[in-house]
């Protein structure tokens, strides 16, 4: 199974996603999807560059992880006016990073994400 399929299965299964990306820390994407667009796509179907716009973030917040000694972050959940994005560790190099519209749903998403993980691991 590619990367694309294992992503692909994930947009199909989870109402409101606008993207998907597997990407490396450095904001390198490694596979891309955009969701099914229905209406304004707030990101214009540029996944990646919320990635590497938070990332930097992300590593603020591992870095805060570290000193307080509660261990690697496996998953951040950032909701913003208008749209959700999950970023969740597949490995110490690679994130996962969807968005989901204000519409989407959350949970199911993040169970996907968690239930492919394996999946993805795989394949690297």
């Amino acid at each position: 199974m590619s990367f694309e399929s294992i992503l692909q299965s994930i947009v199909d299964q989870c109402k409101g996603v606008l993207g998907v990306s597997l990407m490396g820390t450095d904001g390198i994407a490694i596979a891309q999807l955009q969701g099914p667009v229905s209406g304004k796509d707030p990101l214009e179907g540029d996944i990646g560059s919320a990635g590497i716009e938070f990332g930097r973030i992300i590593k603020e917040i591992e870095k805060a992880s570290d000193a307080l000694g509660g261990g690697g972050v496996r998953e951040t959940v950032v909701t913003l006016g208008r749209f959700t994005l999950i970023f969740h560790g597949v490995d110490e190099d690679i994130l996962l990073v969807m968005a989901l519209a204000t519409d989407g749903n959350l949970g199911k998403a993040r169970y996907l994400i968690r239930r492919n993980l394996m999946a993805i691991r795989h394949e690297l």
